[in-house]
């Protein structure tokens, strides 16, 4: 008798320290999977708030230290390229692209300063262009940005060039050195009796 009450009291002892795990671990199997799918929940609102906009918060930081502390770009970290699109069509234009070759993020802001070919004066901007050109775009290395020349021809007294000098401008709106860029593409000369000139963009302009 007493090595049955003995057993007796063993296995109650070990069912009462089952039952007491299994509350600790959020009940039977009806109470663990609510349980799993609170922390699922759990984990997709963590992962929800990471994200934002389609950044987690460690790309968010990455891309704001980025911008802090850049410099204006200089013609030497950046490579000018200019390709004649559209040419003897409406919106015959000079895209400009300046790339970020060096290692560190900077900016350009406004529009570049543009003359064509042997021309002295210096191109307007665009009465058609989109305010805002005053803020800062910064490029990180290997980013770009695009302008674009507007060429209009009338056919008599136009100027004719396969070339043009570009300089950028500071955020007074001092222009700094310029330098010549040579033109890329099939149609590399180009004629025009007026020209204006677009503010810097991270899009091409005219692609529709």
């Amino acid at each position: 008798m007493r090595t049955s009450r003995i057993r007796t009291t063993a296995l109650a002892a070990v069912t009462a320290a089952l039952a007491l795990g299994l509350t600790a671990c959020g009940g039977a199997d009806g109470d663990s999977k609510a349980a799993g799918g609170n922390n699922a929940a759990r984990t997709a609102q963590s992962r929800s708030a990471s994200d934002g906009d389609g950044k987690g918060a460690a790309e968010q930081i990455e891309s704001k230290s980025t911008t802090v502390g850049a410099q204006q770009c200089r013609g030497d970290e950046l490579l000018v390229t200019a390709v004649h699109r559209f040419a003897g069509q409406q919106g015959d234009h000079l895209l400009v692209t300046a790339s970020n070759e060096g290692t560190k993020p900077c900016w350009v802001t406004s529009y570049p300063a543009v003359k064509l070919g042997d021309a002295a004066a210096v191109l307007p901007h665009s009465k058609k262009d989109n305010p805002g050109g005053d803020k800062r775009i910064t490029l990180r290395p290997g980013g770009k940005v695009y302008s674009a020349v507007n060429l209009f021809d009338y056919g008599s007294r136009h100027q004719t060039a396969q070339s043009l000098a570009i300089a950028l401008r500071g955020a007074d709106g001092h222009q700094n050195p310029y330098y010549s860029v040579v033109m890329k593409g099939e149609k590399q000369r180009f004629s025009w009796n007026e020209a204006d000139v677009l503010n810097w963009s991270t899009e091409k302009p005219y692609d529709f």
